[in-house]
């Protein structure tokens, strides 16, 4: 493992608008799960082989002097640039005592994760749901195991993540499902959309957030398109991309409305969230003033 220096982790979030968190936490640089959509391998985050997983040096030392340091505790979040349950992390354990120390200093925590390695930490995530939020977010792009095999190679299958999805909440934590990207000609069907709504709930979730649609950017958009001209050889999927959004940095889904219809009708009929605002809300239920302060 290679560490790179790092001044300082905690950063303060401009709003809480994002699930309401307050502060945001990565403690690894660049991932191994391979996504060929990764947002973070944009050139304007200039995280130089994004592919290799380096962790941040003294990351807990900083951690540790910067919750200290802060007057009132808030909901830290973490997964945003890296994944905070990369492989390494089973041996490391940097996530698990970083968690630790968001716990003893009063803090609350929203993840966000590809991997069911999170089920691990489950211990301590009820402890800090004892006296803080604790949003449990897993992102499922599709419920196909072989097209997730293609487009996430190396993050664990969408059945094992939804089974996680399943063991956070039967631990009582407050735990639901990103939907983003939703790749355009890969998983934008109502078909497609709605067997992650009903996975979700089987498991389940209490909130769905989708993203009807993909970003593309400078480096991330030469990647993907080369990646898909590798794996669906013969489709044309590159060249249809570039006639639907050009240089575009939103590509929204096809049918984006339709979807959107289809996902929020499902989504009242199984009693999931699916409004940040009201996600925000009852994640931060009983915790005194926080959601009045959010509002």
């Amino acid at each position: 493992m290679e560490y790179v220096p790092a001044k300082h982790i905690v950063l303060r979030n401009k709003s809480t608008a994002w699930f309401g968190t307050d502060h945001t936490m990565n403690l690894y640089r660049g991932c191994c799960h391979g996504c060929i959509y990764c947002d973070s391998r944009s050139d304007c985050y200039r995280v130089g082989d994004f592919d290799t997983v380096r962790a941040k040096a003294n990351a807990l030392e900083l951690i540790r002097d910067e919750l200290r340091r802060k007057t009132r505790p808030g909901v830290i979040a973490t997964g945003s640039m890296s994944d905070p349950y990369n492989p390494f992390e089973a041996q490391l354990e940097l996530t698990r005592r970083a968690l630790q120390l968001v716990d003893a200093y009063g803090f609350g925590v929203a993840i966000a994760t590809k991997s069911d390695l999170v089920v691990r930490d489950i211990d301590i995530l009820r402890f800090i749901r004892d006296h803080s939020p604790v949003l449990c977010k897993v992102t499922v792009t599709t419920t196909d195991d072989a097209l997730a095999a293609k487009i996430e190679p190396r993050a664990p299958s969408p059945s094992r993540r939804l089974e996680a999805v399943a063991r956070l909440s039967e631990a009582g934590l407050f735990t639901g499902v990103l939907l983003m990207p939703v790749l355009p000609f890969l998983e934008d069907s109502v078909e497609s959309v709605l067997r992650v709504v009903d996975r979700a709930a089987e498991a389940g979730a209490r909130f769905i957030y989708p993203g009807l649609g993909m970003t593309m950017r400078p480096g991330q958009r030469e990647h993907y398109l080369a990646a898909l001209e590798r794996l669906f050889p013969g489709q044309g999927l590159g060249e249809r991309y570039l006639r639907r959004y050009g240089d575009r940095y939103r590509c929204p889904a096809q049918n984006v409305r339709r979807l959107w219809d289809a996902f929020t009708a499902r989504c009242g009929q199984l009693g999931l969230l699916y409004d940040m605002g009201h996600i925000i809300s009852a994640s931060q239920k009983g915790y005194g003033d926080r959601q009045l302060s959010f509002f």
